[in-house]
């Protein structure tokens, strides 16, 4: 059974940088699509970053492109959310999902995925 874990949250200074992962276990990662969401209190769940592991692309959210960066390491079986130039509306909980289908392009993010981690907390605070 597919298992995500999220790590790397915190607390960080506005302009500040922090690197999430997502690890996969149960299962390899090579067939999956990797969704990365963010949800505020008092606000809907927003999907943040995408990539579609078989093929590399990714996909960003206009709030934080530019700023974001989505990677994988299938030795690792892992996937991780470099992000940089934090800004205060940043803040949330961070969840990343998996799926096999549909795809994520450079355009379309899936709003759904069938398997989703317990999520990592960010903070950005001065």
């Amino acid at each position: 059974q597919l298992q995500l874990v999220e790590s790397g949250g915190g607390l960080v200074q506005p302009e500040g940088s922090l690197r999430l992962s997502c690890t996969v276990s149960g299962d390899i990662l090579d067939y999956y699509n990797i969704g990365w969401f963010r949800q505020a209190p008092g606000k809907e769940r927003e999907g943040v970053s995408c990539l579609s592991v078989p093929d590399g692309t990714t996909y960003y959210a206009d709030s934080v492109r530019g700023r974001l960066t989505i990677s994988r390491d299938l030795a690792k079986k892992t996937v991780y959310l470099q992000m940089k130039r934090l800004k205060p509306e940043d803040s949330g909980i961070y969840y990343c999902a998996a799926d096999s289908t549909p795809p994520c392009t450079s355009e379309y993010m899936p709003p759904t995925y069938a398997t989703w981690g317990l999520g990592t907390q960010v903070t950005v605070s001065s």
